[in-house]
């Protein structure tokens, strides 16, 4: 079995030693780049860690895990242009680093790499592995768009936005899942059963993010609570607190997120005076927890030794165990 620092050393060494097209320097640095300034590999070391469930021979499964990392950071790439967001991981975003126009062009050719190293997949599991790393993007890039169809619309339902963040977070991370029990050689149910774990994984996940921007310890998360209210982006608390608020309160929610020029920390301080009268808090750690049971109750049904889950359990506990 296999440590996750193995596992993360692994997808590390492979990005380093990608080969690419040196023709234009340019188009290849900022991919150098977005690709060495940390980020945990969550998403490949997962796909690791599940082919390890069904065989010790990883080996066949470090590319197209590359492949889903690099993926990643594509759309990350792409989404920081959207967001005009200037920092990424404590360090300038692409664009910022470069421009819209250079971020756009390297961003393109990472997801060509991406493909690339998916095609080192081994032959006879290569198109049941591209076609769902595939299915996945195509989601991931619906989500993104569902997202921003959001920005302006002032009342949108839990169920609409639960579906966005299944798309846009937890498809990937249910893929990349997938992915490595199929390469691994596990059978059809256990790779579905997988894909639902990771699913609703990261779906507790995104929720518990939701939470933390709110009511996260600056001490342990590095950064002021509230940003999401300030910037009026829907999280499932907004988005709950909308769907029960009552007369005056609603009232006050419709005129704060309407609002970009008003005081930020009394905005905060009022929106969380409204999210605490209506429970928003303990309904959003109770659905987390929701989807973090039957994140669980997947993987139980994944018949292997209990030992070698071990790993497993642990990446996934880590990730989804931050307000608990």
């Amino acid at each position: 079995m296999y440590s996750q620092a193995y596992l993360k050393g692994l997808v590390d060494n492979s990005i380093v030693n990608l080969s690419y097209n040196r023709e234009a320097e340019r188009l290849i640095d900022p991919i150098k780049y977005i690709l060495s300034v940390g980020g945990k590999r969550l998403r490949p070391v997962l796909a690791l860690l599940s082919c390890n469930l069904f065989t010790d021979k990883i080996e066949e499964a470090v590319m197209p895990a590359t492949g889903v990392e690099i993926f990643h950071n594509f759309t990350l790439v792409h989404d920081d242009i959207m967001d005009q967001a200037p920092v990424r991981r404590n360090l300038p975003t692409v664009h910022y680093k470069w421009n819209v126009n250079q971020a756009i062009l390297s961003g393109d050719v990472m997801a060509f790499i991406a493909n690339e190293c998916f095609l080192q997949t081994p032959s006879r599991c290569l198109v049941k592995v591209f076609r769902e790393y595939n299915k996945a993007a195509v989601e991931v890039c619906t989500g993104q768009q569902l997202d921003i169809d959001f920005e302006t619309s002032l009342i949108v339902t839990d169920k609409e936005y639960l579906r966005m963040i299944e798309l846009k977070t937890a498809v990937l991370i249910a893929a990349s899942v997938k992915i490595g029990a199929i390469i691994g050689g596990a059978e059809e149910k256990y790779s579905e059963f997988l894909y639902e774990f990771g699913r609703n994984l990261g779906l507790a996940f995104q929720i518990q993010d939701d939470l933390l921007d709110t009511y996260g310890d600056i001490k342990l998360f590095g950064k002021i609570p509230g940003g999401d209210i300030v910037a009026n982006k829907k999280t499932f608390l907004s988005v709950k607190a909308f769907e029960l608020a009552k007369g005056n309160s609603f009232k006050i929610l419709q005129d704060l997120f309407s609002d970009k020029e008003g005081d930020p920390e009394k905005k905060i301080g009022t929106v969380m005076e409204i999210y605490d009268e209506y429970n928003i808090k303990l309904l959003t750690e109770n659905l987390a927890n929701e989807y973090i049971d039957k994140a669980f109750r997947m993987l139980d049904k994944v018949d292997v030794a209990k030992e070698r889950k071990k790993e497993l359990t642990s990446a996934a506990s880590s990730l989804i165990g931050r307000v608990k």
